[in-house]
């Protein structure tokens, strides 16, 4: 029976994942390197849960003890006691590398390790460690406490009975889990980042403004935001940094990332997060 997760990462994503856990239940222990992200991530959730309070969508003695399973740490040491973990740490092939070496030190055997990339090879993180079929991606939709999907990604040595495990845990987390192969970018991106991609390129070549751009595909195809819109609020860097995996891995020239998309990243407008990208924040 799982009780104690461990979560990596205290980032946006890190901090909606063990929101989510410790709200079905689940004790906590959430890992970065620095403490100040940790204290961010920890104002964060308090902030996230609030609102659901707000909204009347849990009442406030859920909250307080969703807030009550969570621990944050500095040292990966707790991990020896975690029943399964989610690495949500920096979006770097040779960090998790290295961070998936550490944990299958760490963690008991039989413990799954799940990374929540959203395009680096689940193969490549499991060859790393010595239980590669119990490593699979649980790739979480930003924000994760509101979106409901988690793409699950069998690795080249998953089980089938470690995929089976991950799909019975989103249900307990009320997800709805898709799986998919362990090929650059899964679905998710491998779908959305060339349509991004379109965007910046429609913009690069005078074909309508940003806002024209996001126009159409709000009003014409129905999405919620437009894909610059959505490039802004992910990060021009993580966009850049999907399409090169893409890109590379794939070999093909149509996931060649904008000029104009790296040009504003070496400028360092990132978006929402650095206050100017395609629009101002």
């Amino acid at each position: 029976m799982m009780k104690n997760v461990g979560v990596i990462g205290a980032g946006t994503m890190g901090n909606g994942i063990a929101q989510v856990f410790a709200h079905a239940g689940f004790q906590v222990l959430v890992q970065d390197v620095a403490q100040a992200a940790l204290d961010r991530g920890r104002a964060g959730i308090e902030k996230s849960l609030a609102k659901f309070v707000e909204k009347g969508k849990i009442d406030a003695a859920s909250r307080d003890a969703a807030l009550g399973r969570l621990r944050f740490s500095t040292s990966l040491d707790g991990f020896a006691e975690v029943d399964f973990v989610v690495e949500a740490a920096v979006e770097d092939r040779e960090t998790k590398r290295a961070l998936f070496a550490r944990l299958d030190e760490r963690a008991r055997p039989g413990v799954m390790l799940t990374s929540n990339t959203s395009s680096i090879s689940i193969t490549t993180l499991a060859a790393a460690t010595k239980r590669p079929e119990l490593v699979l991606g649980m790739h979480f939709m930003n924000p994760v406490p509101l979106m409901t999907l988690v793409e699950l990604v069998r690795g080249q040595a998953t089980s089938a009975e470690a995929m089976a495990t991950a799909t019975a845990l989103c249900g307990q987390l009320g997800k709805t889990p898709v799986e998919a192969a362990d090929y650059p970018g899964f679905i998710a991106n491998r779908v959305l980042m060339p349509m991004i991609n379109e965007a910046v390129f429609a913009v690069m070549e005078g074909v309508g403004t940003p806002e024209a751009i996001d126009t159409v595909m709000k009003l014409g195809m129905n999405h919620p935001m437009g894909p610059l819109t959505l490039a802004d609020f992910i990060g021009l860097d993580v966009c850049l940094a999907i399409l090169e995996v893409l890109h590379d891995g794939l070999g093909d020239p149509k996931y060649r990332p904008c000029p104009l998309l790296k040009r504003m990243v070496a400028a360092g407008h990132l978006g929402r997060k650095s206050g100017r990208g395609f629009y101002t924040y």
